[in-house]
């Protein structure tokens, strides 16, 4: 049965070798993957433009539904399949960018690439087709964006149908994700290194073979002759490989092999920051957190700091952005310090307040609001001493802007909105409609979304398809439409916009859930099963999910998948009191009524106060004939919740059992009196109770 392989080696020719022996068929894809060719997607454009050729011609539907993860960090496939659409972001200049995405983006778009591979597959399979072979050569030098898309298809690729090979070094340093991936889904093979003929090269030669293949050798007199070689010889070497690549280079190459032959070529300070700022806009404006973050670092490293300090600037700024969808915020709060420290210029300490109270109010646990405030503050006077009328304006509601967002999470929601509404004003008097596009989106994101948290729903939902006509394409804004939606009581209204950002969208899990969750409330269960599905089919360990879907199939009745479910959440998060509660009311519904009692004690001594398992344990010993022992659990959830005539009802139930028939009575006509109340329960109840202490 085939497997899924990591094949282990010190060169590439041994690995390669072993890898064609382990392939079977003439199906098989040989991807590349070291970062320094073409940067974070090295491989992945190599294993999609083999693909994409077959699948759009037999089954073009497929590729439409994933055209906008298919092309979006490598667009040169266009020239295959056509142009993805765009949202307002890419399409104005860098300068005016405000809305910059991250990890969480590409790992969406690693997801949407893998559901594709695996569909494409499985047609092949249908169609009488061999299975689909992909060897990622060079993993261990693969950037992080494509060591998480060899991780996700390993979890979720059958091998029967789509096998993946990963090629490594013995002492390769991976992702933690790949590694785990590598442990649990693939076996090991190791490749036997081969006879080394003699080498007739000269000197001279190795270097310009080490040089022409952008650095990637692993031949030890290529690496050999490339350290001993004249300095001044190299660097010009490399500058004739950046010359000769540049002509035509796509943007996997002006980030990967262009900007590292800059580096060492013989102007690290003028071409190669030059090469790093081009690599840097590219990478930023696709999302490629990690990449981003190393050339921000590049940059800086070849900047003079005096001589360039706006460039510097822009390295640091982005570095430090960088750093935060890779949950390393003491960094990002560093690099802002290091600007401070450095320039006495008024935008770099704009740039940095502007950062770190984003740091305060949005990141940083707990956030610190108040902290946050007093650093947006420095950043909102600077702007309103800048020189330049149009200048100051921008950088003066860019920074209102933010300072609305801090006022929304202090609760000061009418200060936020008349930020944001003076904001509005001052850009629409000052600007043409086409300039600055995106931020003004944003301020109207922005005020739509303090209307929502005012109650104010019909003005949200007005401006949201404002929002939604601008910018059709950016598919939060149908997910947000769909909340206010929901809120109005309009579950159509909510389905249509999330179908709609299915079909536009890579798979973000949560607009899969979100649609899960208004199909329940919609009925359709069914449909909320396959997104709960897709969710974990994705996301194994997204235990809100695991925890909606168990619900589900206990309302179905399944109480091994129910369970299973519960289990799968318990082994991420063993003391979560909702997990272990569930899993009590799971033996409940089996009719276990002494395991489950068991099981909800252990969800109270997580959480004592925990409502729901109060109430689930009532009924467990109500069940085993303790009927005081669930008058004292209903009493506790009466004194946690307040009045509810539903758990006045099930202790009116309780006291009688236990032979308290006055007390019954009060609770049950105490029921009567509250909204809510369900008469035909609580009427047949309140007459035994009668009966009982009139001696009828």
């Amino acid at each position: 049965m085939p497997a899924h392989l990591r094949i282990v080696g010190e060169r590439r020719t041994d690995r390669s070798r072993r890898a064609t022996e382990e392939l079977y068929g003439e199906r098989a894809v040989v991807a590349g993957c070291h970062q320094r060719l073409r940067g974070p997607y090295t491989g992945v454009d190599t294993l999609l433009r083999a693909m994409l050729p077959e699948a759009y011609g037999r089954w073009p539907e497929l590729v439409e539904r994933h055209r906008v993860e298919l092309l979006y960090g490598v667009p040169e496939l266009a020239e295959l399949v056509g142009e993805a659409p765009q949202q307002l972001a890419f399409k104005g200049p860098f300068e005016e960018r405000t809305r910059f995405y991250g990890s969480q983006m590409i790992r969406c778009m690693n997801q949407g690439i893998v559901t594709f591979l695996n569909e494409h597959a499985r047609r092949l399979a249908s169609a009488g087709g061999p299975a689909l072979q992909v060897v990622f050569e060079d993993a261990h030098a693969a950037e992080s964006s494509t060591q998480e898309l060899i991780a996700l298809l390993l979890r979720r690729a059958d091998p029967e149908r789509l096998r993946v090979l990963v090629c490594t070094t013995p002492t390769a340093a991976l992702t933690e994700e790949l590694e785990g991936a590598l442990a649990r889904h693939a076996e090991t093979v190791h490749a036997v290194p081969g006879e080394r003929s003699p080498d007739g090269r000269s000197a001279e030669e190795l270097v310009r073979a080490y040089v022409m293949a952008d650095g990637i050798g692993d031949d030890p007199a290529e690496l050999a002759a490339y350290e001993a070689a004249d300095p001044e010889f190299v660097r010009h070497l490399h500058d004739l490989r950046a010359e000769e690549l540049s002509v035509g280079a796509d943007v996997g190459t002006r980030m990967g092999a262009i900007p590292y032959h800059r580096e060492r070529g013989a102007d690290p300070g003028g071409l190669g920051r030059e090469a790093l700022t081009d690599g840097l806009r590219i990478s930023a404006e696709i999302g490629f957190s990690a990449m981003t973050l190393d050339m921000g670092l590049r940059g800086r490293a070849v900047t003079d700091p005096v001589a360039h300090p706006d460039d510097f600037r822009r390295f640091t700024a982005l570095a430090a952005n960088a750093l935060v969808p890779l949950h390393r915020l003491e960094e990002s709060f560093d690099l802002y310090m290091d600007l401070r420290r450095r320039y006495t210029d008024p935008n770099a300490h704009m740039i940095s307040s502007y950062g770190i109270a984003m740091l305060y109010t949005r990141f940083f646990s707990p956030r610190d609001h108040e902290t946050a405030l007093a650093w947006q503050n420095n950043a909102v006077a600077i702007a309103a001493l800048l020189p330049d009328a149009r200048e100051r304006t921008l950088r003066q509601v860019f920074n209102d802007n933010a300072l609305a967002l801090i006022e929304m999470h202090r609760g000061n929601l009418e200060h936020g909105l008349d930020l944001i509404r003076v904001g509005i004003e001052r850009l629409d008097a000052m600007l043409e409609p086409d300039e600055w596009v995106v931020h003004r989106s944003q301020l109207l994101y922005n005020r739509t979304r303090l209307l929502a948290a005012l109650g104010r729903v019909d003005e949200a939902y007005a401006d949201f398809t404002v929002l939604i006509e601008m910018d059709p394409y950016y598919t939060d804004y149908l997910c947000e439409r769909a909340k206010i939606s929901r809120r109005r009581g309009d579950l159509d209204a909510a389905l249509a916009d999330y179908d709609r950002a299915v079909t536009m969208a890579p798979p973000f899990p949560e607009l899969y859930y979100n649609r899960g969750t208004a199909r329940l409330d919609a009925g359709d269960v069914e449909g909320a099963l396959a997104d709960f599905d897709y969710v974990l089919e994705m996301e194994p360990d997204d235990v809100a999910t695991r925890m909606r879907r168990a619900e589900v199939f206990l309302g179905l009745g399944d109480f091994e998948a129910a369970e299973a479910d519960v289990v799968a959440g318990l082994d991420l998060r063993p003391t979560d009191p909702e997990l272990l509660c569930m899993r009590g009311t799971v033996a409940l519904e089996r009719g276990d009524a002494e395991r489950a009692a068991r099981l909800l004690d252990t969800a109270l001594d997580a959480d004592p106060g925990y409502a729901a398992a109060l109430v689930n344990r009532a009924v467990a010993h109500f069940e085993l004939g303790h009927p005081r022992a669930a008058v004292e659990d209903l009493t506790r959830v009466l004194d946690l919740l307040g009045p509810d005539p539903d758990v006045l009802l099930n202790r009116g139930l309780a006291h009688e059992a236990a032979g308290s028939a006055d007390l019954a009575l009060r609770d049950v006509e105490t029921a009567l009196e509250l909204p809510g109340a369900d008469v035909a329960e609580l009427e047949p109840v309140r007459e035994r109770c009668r009966r009982q202490l009139s001696g009828v």
